[in-house]
């Protein structure tokens, strides 16, 4: 019998996209009764970013915690987290936690190394872009990490946060993201990280100048994978 994913959500919007893309890769799974349980569990997004403006990671680590005790007591055997920045309180969640997280990171860092990228670009809310999520582990793999110049990053952070979180796309957004992108590759990137959970959005049935890491995905993968093992 497969193991049960636990999801535990930060952004309502991010976290259901993740949820659905896990429904779909696993009604691909032949079997029906080899599929995964999942359950997910989220405390108000607004609690999040008081904590997260506040910079106090602490907080944020012990609302990760609870939603995975949470999980825990609704039978999960394993979480994951589809959310960027919140990966910066992991280290606070996982500490007396009684079930084993999956790190997106550490997926991402892995993508791009077998990939053997050398310089990549980095887009998503300005507190990944200018925080340490992806740096500090990519830095210590030889990967260099490009962020978009401060007027680049506040707009994307506009974006973000007044629109796709929210599940809207404008297609000026969608312009300018792409426009940063292309100026990226510009810059010698060779690829780039979607690092915020709704990025895709801007992105779809786009022709992109760069080969891109998606997060979500690459977790639900993992996700999937764990779940499957004997």
């Amino acid at each position: 019998m497969a193991k049960h994913i636990g999801i535990v959500a930060v952004s309502p919007e991010g976290s259901a996209l993740c949820y659905r893309m896990i429904a779909k890769r696993a009604s691909q799974i032949s079997d029906p009764y080899k599929r995964p349980l999942v359950t997910l569990h989220n405390l108000p997004f607004a609690n999040y970013l008081e904590a997260m403006y506040r910079d106090d990671w602490q907080q944020v680590g012990t609302m990760l915690r609870w939603s995975a005790e949470t999980l825990a007591a609704a039978g999960a055997d394993f979480c994951i987290l589809p959310d960027n920045v919140a990966h910066q309180a992991l280290h606070f969640a996982e500490e007396g936690c009684s079930l084993p997280w999956i790190s997106m990171i550490d997926l991402v860092a892995q993508a791009v190394c077998n990939d053997r990228r050398r310089t990549v670009g980095i887009i998503g809310t300005k507190m990944v872009m200018n925080g340490s999520v992806y740096q500090t582990i990519l830095g210590l793999n030889g990967v260099t990490l490009l962020a978009p110049d401060a007027e680049e990053a506040d707009d994307l952070d506009r974006i973000i946060f007044k629109e796709l979180v929210e599940g809207q796309v404008e297609e000026s957004s969608r312009k300018r993201a792409l426009g940063t992108l292309e100026r990226m590759a510009g810059r010698g990137c060779e690829g780039v990280i979607l690092g915020s959970t709704e990025t895709p959005l801007l992105f779809q049935a786009a022709r992109l100048p760069l080969p891109t890491y998606d997060p979500v995905s690459l977790l639900v993968e993992g996700a999937i994978e764990r779940a499957m093992e004997a």
